[in-house]
């Protein structure tokens, strides 16, 4: 029986989600880890690794787009509605999700997919909270806040909100030489990051978590922009995300005699998948429980504000911080730089949290981040 055009492009994306769970099961490719390592211990192994595939997804598909492969004019992270507030706010509160939940929602997908039963509420929680704010009783707060605090670019003359976009208010070059100039720029500065440091150069396992992701981004925007640019069944032009498809792939689950899979959809399911196929193969399956009551609460808190806080910015660690950085959108720079400063200030209030009340907690933390002085001794 051939498939249709939809049913290609869902078995295509979970083909490439397999091998990503695969490879982030097995180097423990992890974005909130990466924030905690340098944070805590001062290494930026496993961080130089999600910068480095952010380049590489960059490089890929800013190649697509000059090649007239691909219009990212037509991706949710060009619209000429720039939600800067929600980018601010969503990403935040996405940063402190993740971290109490110990991780992103890509992590949590392959944490399930090796037994982890903590990562399995998360999701649960996650899911239902972003489908709820995408349709359901907390979609108004998103409506309203977009209608109240949005910026029209066209207004303002902008065809997009793309950083290259942008620049030509400033600069007296065409968009697609800025889009060039910045393209070689950041993934060439993605790369010197990476390399730079010789820890990294010998570490096979970060390279490849880097190589993985990044390709698989680029792989999301060719399946559904080239493969799926059917006349008669075209698919929404997207990349490898998970907030969202978490929540479509609940309702899919839910109403299956009546739903139809997507590239969405079918990427959520193999990524779990493909972690499943490694801890079976490697032997590392293990069925891991809630340690306290306290655990409990930290993981339902955590699937909350990821599946609002993720709504709300448009994305998350890899949706903004990889998939939206390859089309050069300043909403995703302003997204991923607010995922990073929520995980990093939830880290260091959770380390001054152990010896201090809340409010002291709070200071030391913002003091250690620079944003308030040191107190005397």
């Amino acid at each position: 029986m051939e498939l249709e055009v939809p049913q290609r492009i869902a078995l295509y994306g979970f083909l490439i989600a397999l091998v990503f769970g695969v490879v982030a099961n097995k180097t423990h490719f992890c974005t909130m880890g990466s924030i905690s390592d340098w944070i805590n211990i001062g290494t930026k192994t496993r961080f130089r690794a999600w910068m480095l595939a952010m380049g590489i997804a960059l490089v890929g598909t800013q190649a697509l787009a000059s090649l007239g492969r691909v219009d990212l004019s037509n991706t949710i992270y060009l619209d000429t509605g720039f939600g800067w507030v929600s980018y601010i706010l969503g990403g935040l509160i996405f940063g402190v999700g993740m971290t109490l939940g110990s991780g992103c929602g890509q992590r949590s997908l392959v944490r399930l997919g090796g037994g982890n039963l903590k990562s399995l509420v998360v999701l649960l929680v996650m899911s239902v909270t972003a489908y709820t704010t995408l349709y359901g009783l907390l979609a108004p707060v998103r409506m309203e806040l977009a209608a109240r605090t949005s910026v029209d670019l066209s207004e303002r003359g902008f065809l997009d909100q793309s950083i290259a976009t942008l620049l030509t208010n400033w600069i007296s070059a065409d968009v697609q030489t800025i889009t060039i100039i910045l393209t070689a720029l950041i993934g060439a500065g993605t790369l010197i990051f990476a390399f730079s440091d010789r820890s990294y150069r010998r570490d096979f396992d970060n390279i490849l978590a880097a190589v993985t992701v990044g390709a698989a981004v680029i792989s999301g925007w060719y399946i559904t922009g080239v493969l799926g640019n059917d006349e008669f069944e075209p698919v929404p032009l997207e990349s490898v995300s998970f907030i969202a498809p978490s929540g479509n792939t609940i309702n899919y689950v839910m109403t299956f005699t009546g739903a139809t899979i997507n590239f969405g959809i079918a990427v959520v399911l193999g990524v779990i998948a493909g972690s499943f196929l490694y801890t079976v193969a490697t032997r590392s399956f293990r069925i891991e429980t809630f340690a306290s009551r306290s655990d409990l609460i930290n993981h339902l808190l955590a699937g909350f504000l990821m599946g609002f806080g993720g709504v709300i910015a448009l994305g998350c660690t890899i949706g903004q911080g990889v998939t939206g950085m390859s089309t050069l959108s300043l909403g995703s720079l302003l997204a991923l730089l607010s995922i990073i400063s929520g995980s990093a200030l939830t880290i260091k209030m959770q380390y001054h949290m152990m010896d201090e009340s809340f409010g002291n907690a709070l200071y030391a933390t913002l003091a250690d981040l620079r944003l308030l002085p040191q107190k005397a001794e």
